[in-house]
């Protein structure tokens, strides 16, 4: 069927419908590498902007770090561009082996498999080791990319309250028939920067012999006293069964992903996971750079310590500054508006400001939390945090939000 006035007429009045509500969202084009301070067109065809960038997964600023880079230049001479193929036919590398084997040392985990994201980790991780027998027990904000993996999957589906650790006692209790149990959660969940307590959930799963899957996506590399993630940060190092977790924020900021944990899963997901089989190989110059990253942050934690000591500054001086910020002790930092178009406007003035942040609202978050997410980075330097807390602060008075909560930000913009 051609594509109808009718259709066309539908589409339009769907996207008129998102702009009047104030939930178009606008894409900013970056014409520099990715770093604390980037050049931006925004909006098309204004002059290009040189900005303080905060609001990138680059926690620990290896995105263009020049080792980094150059690790990427070396593999394409040596390796190729691409391997036009899927892993299990020809498009596995020596590299490839390299960096599994690595990454399953710095995770301190049994084996690796690598994805061409974690998005396709967690699509191709659920059906391959749940069937109808099984049950998939998942706190209810897990990342899209988990519900969708979910889906897929032939096990029956529980969720508990977020973090609510006596309401996923009562779904074990629940589900004690069932053949196997995989309580699934994020590490750290990436709009509110809380995190997960594993210790909690590994005792809880012991106890009720279930497995345990995280994806750790915002926090490898510099959750834990040598930024393994989460499962180091809580203590259950080797207490979890399954870790899915991206290259594409911390680790270089390019792309793919991983299945990380029990030797079996690691080769059932080789033998039987769909993005795994039908996908092409992640490109070999982004495997090279990414060995590079996982030897710099094994060598040293200078990058993650540095970032720590960015986030505590930033959290203090913002909250000081008067700003309902989602407490925490993550480099995420929400601060929180409630109101989409009052989200965007302050986005706006920031850019005007010259500090680049983007307001996230519905369908990203729930109606009526808006937010700015700040993302620090280990990138930033002390001038850098100042300058943009100033200008949250110039901003903040403009629209008469400092000081206030959330009850009286609603009362004056609506929800």
């Amino acid at each position: 069927m051609a594509y109808s006035e009718n259709a066309k007429s539908h589409y339009e009045s769907e996207l008129k419908s998102i702009r009047g509500a104030g939930l178009f969202k606008e894409e900013r084009f970056i014409k520099t590498p990715q770093s604390a301070r980037i050049k931006v067109e925004f909006p098309v065809g204004a002059p290009d902007k040189e900005v303080l960038n905060f609001c990138a997964n680059n926690y620990l600023g290896l995105s263009s770090h020049p080792e980094v880079v150059e690790a990427a230049h070396k593999g394409l001479e040596s390796h190729g561009y691409g391997m036009s193929s899927v892993r299990f036919i020809c498009g596995t590398q020596d590299i490839h082996q390299t960096l599994e084997k690595k990454l399953s040392e710095f995770l301190e985990t049994e084996d690796t498999v690598l994805f061409p994201s974690c998005m396709e980790a967690n699509a191709g991780l659920f059906e391959v080791v749940l069937d109808k027998d099984d049950a998939m027990i998942a706190d209810r904000l897990v990342h899209a990319s988990i519900v969708d993996g979910m889906k897929l999957c032939k096990a029956q589906l529980y969720n508990y309250k977020h973090l609510n650790m006596a309401h996923l006692e009562e779904k074990l209790q629940e589900t004690q028939g069932c053949r196997f149990r995989m309580v699934i959660t994020d590490g750290v969940f990436s709009m509110d920067g809380d995190i997960a307590p594993l210790d909690k959930i590994c005792d809880l799963a012991e106890k009720y012999d279930a497995m345990v899957m995280v994806d750790d996506s915002h926090s490898t590399g510099f959750l834990g006293k040598r930024g393994k993630g989460t499962h180091e940060h809580c203590g259950v190092l080797g207490r979890i069964d399954a870790i899915t977790t991206t290259l594409g924020k911390a680790l270089g900021g390019a792309a793919g992903g991983c299945v990380s944990g029990r030797r079996e899963i690691v080769e059932l997901c080789r033998q039987r996971a769909r993005p795994y089989l039908f996908s092409n190989t992640v490109p070999p110059v982004v495997i090279a750079a990414s060995i590079k990253v996982i030897d710099l942050i094994s060598q040293s934690t200078d990058r993650r310590n540095k970032l720590e000591d960015n986030t505590k500054y930033f959290r203090e001086k913002m909250t000081k500054a008067g700003f309902d910020i989602r407490p925490g002790e993550h480099p995420i930092v929400p601060v929180m508006l409630y109101n989409a178009k009052l989200a965007q406007n302050v986005a706006r003035d920031m850019y005007e400001e010259g500090v680049y942040v983007v307001g996230f609202f519905f369908p990203v978050v729930p109606q009526g939390q808006a937010r700015i997410r700040v993302q620090i980075s280990a990138d930033h330097e002390r001038d850098h945090l100042d300058t943009a807390i100033a200008a949250f602060t110039k901003v903040g008075a403009k629209h008469n939000i400092l000081g206030k909560k959330k009850d009286e930000i609603i009362a004056m913009y609506g929800m």
